[in-house]
């Protein structure tokens, strides 16, 4: 079977770096030489792969399947050509997290792990795909879910607050009851465990039969929509932190209730934990998780507030 094996180098160095200028640069061509490429592979798939926003570009649905599929495997060829090359040997983490955990929490404090481990190359796939470890070459995962796992090491990262959030100028902090929310545009992120209408439950209140609602498939989506004044949102404190400690996003309820649940698990084959990268990483994270429990914001009202 013909595979346009340069075609698809080609996407996976647009895709990597959100640019077909960027990708140009790196593979010394014109941008125009960087788009034929690309739409020869569409034209090969028989579907579209990116669109243009901005002067960048953005991965389709199917794009960013394709990528998630090639992006290790290229990444594996170009590790064994450098070391017959005689270059530096690679050790290559790879680590598959939620695309809002990923970009909100790990992102922030991945330059610490990168400092403190120079001989060790990162590869953070954002994802919310379930990694098949007998397949794929991922070292650990940080799988959303309610962590039943069979078969593999399953360690909750930390136990998260649920709390309604906006701009402080849309609401100020403690100015409205939780019947006052139901007036109001409610944000929510569809993959979310805690919605609105158990949140209204524990506030011994039935939803409105038709409440205002936008809705996301992504908790960062939430954050950002809340951030920008939409409504509010019903999202959890590790995925907010950065928000919550800018001022960005403050709670606007008087005595919001304590919803507390553990929705991230790290993930990995048990035989895993032997190697020095999976152990580094993990040590690693359990301290980066302590320092954001010690400065964890809890809104004023909520049991356990200081």
């Amino acid at each position: 079977m013909y595979l346009p094996l340069r075609a698809i180098s080609v996407f996976h160095a647009a895709a990597r770096s959100g640019s077909i200028s960027a990708a140009a640069d790196e593979l010394n061509v014109t941008p125009s030489a960087v788009s034929q490429q690309i739409q020869a592979l569409e034209t090969h798939l028989g579907t579209s792969l990116m669109v243009k926003v901005g002067r960048g570009v953005a991965l389709t649905e199917a794009g960013e399947r394709y990528f998630s599929m090639i992006a290790e495997e290229i990444d594996r060829i170009s590790e064994a050509t450098q070391s017959i090359r005689g270059l530096r040997p690679v050790t290559l983490l790879t680590v598959r997290a939620t695309p809002t955990l990923s970009s909100k929490w790990l992102l922030p404090r991945l330059k610490g792990f990168l400092d403190a481990n120079p001989d060790l190359e990162v590869r953070l796939n954002g994802t919310n795909e379930v990694t098949d470890f007998t397949r794929e070459t991922v070292d650990v995962e940080i799988r959303h879910g309610r962590g039943q796992w069979p078969g593999l090491y399953t360690e909750g990262l930390t136990e998260e607050l649920f709390f309604p959030v906006c701009r402080p100028d849309y609401a100020a902090p403690g100015s409205l009851t939780a019947e006052d929310l139901m007036h109001h545009r409610l944000i929510q992120s569809v993959k979310s465990q805690v919605q609105w209408p158990y949140w209204f439950s524990l506030n011994k209140l039935s939803p409105p039969n038709q409440m205002r609602r936008v809705l996301f498939d992504r908790s960062h989506m939430a954050i950002d929509a809340a951030a920008d004044g939409i409504g509010l949102a019903l999202e959890s404190s590790l995925m907010m932190w950065r928000e919550l400690r800018d001022g960005a996003l403050v709670c606007p309820l008087r005595h919001p209730p304590r919803v507390a649940q553990t929705t991230q698990w790290v993930v990995c084959p048990v035989d895993s934990l032997r190697k020095k990268k999976v152990s580094l990483f993990l040590d690693w994270l359990k301290e980066e998780v302590k320092q954001w429990q010690a400065q964890q914001f809890i809104p004023p009202g909520m049991p356990g507030a200081k």
